[in-house]
């Protein structure tokens, strides 16, 4: 495919909405890998604690017939849940948006926030700090990765009804790097105010072909996609002529 091989650069990133998922499993290590073949600029991924203190790269929390991620330890895992080390090694010269999750609202919450610190320590272990984009919803969870490494890009994940103005002035005066909203709270407005403020805009799940191409002339810096190829295919016909 034309995505695979020497794609030009867009103003708006491409990242795979937890890897390449039309054929592969969401999360997983032939999912990143696929998602890297084709042409991705980056991945977005999800990770959860588990009980040995091991980053799962998983969505749920909660493995079916195992149970709570964070009742489980690395030996527990099935071989389709990886580990955050080994995603990165196959995304290599991607971008990669490391989602922690760590919902109140859900099994396996852990208040003390041990997973940002976990997640702190093994992007800079692994040499990736300046490399990751670390969201969350949480806004705790945030705070604790930012204490634990203040070097780290931090994208502020927006729910489905998230008050954009309350939004952008809390990541402004938290210091975060960017603002990911849902598809639907996107609008040039947003985008202008979020750059004028030294935001960038990560916007999920970007998936229709007319939001696409709505948001790559808007300039947002980049789309969360489970449309990789279409999303590829749009942003590579707007980039700049080499």
């Amino acid at each position: 495919m034309g995505a695979e091989q020497g794609k030009e650069p867009s103003l708006t990133a491409v990242f795979a909405h937890r890897g390449w998922t039309a054929s592969c499993r969401e999360n997983t290590l032939e999912a990143f890998a696929e998602a890297k073949r084709l042409g991705a600029d980056g991945v977005e991924l999800d990770v959860h604690l588990t009980a040995d203190g091991a980053l799962a790269v998983h969505h749920d929390p909660v493995i079916e017939g195992l149970g709570p991620l964070a009742g489980l330890r690395v030996a527990d895992l099935p071989p389709h849940v990886p580990l955050l080390a080994d995603a990165l090694g196959i995304c290599e010269g991607l971008v990669v948006n490391v989602e922690i999750k760590n919902d109140p609202r859900q099994p396996g919450h852990d208040p003390s926030e041990a997973v940002a610190a976990f997640t702190a320590s093994a992007l800079a272990e692994a040499g990736w700090t300046d490399r990751v984009i670390v969201s969350s919803f949480q806004v705790s969870t945030l705070q604790a990765v930012q204490e634990a490494d203040g070097g780290l890009a931090l994208g502020a994940l927006w729910p489905l009804a998230a008050d954009a103005d309350a939004a952008l002035a809390l990541a402004v005066e938290e210091g975060w790097s960017a603002v990911h909203p849902f598809v639907t709270a996107v609008s040039p407005t947003l985008v202008e105010r979020a750059h004028a403020a030294g935001l960038t805009v990560n916007a999920w799940t970007v998936n229709a072909a007319h939001d696409l191409r709505a948001f790559v002339a808007l300039g947002v810096d980049a789309v969360i996609t489970d449309s990789l190829l279409e999303a590829l295919a749009i942003a590579g016909a707007a980039a700049p002529a080499p």
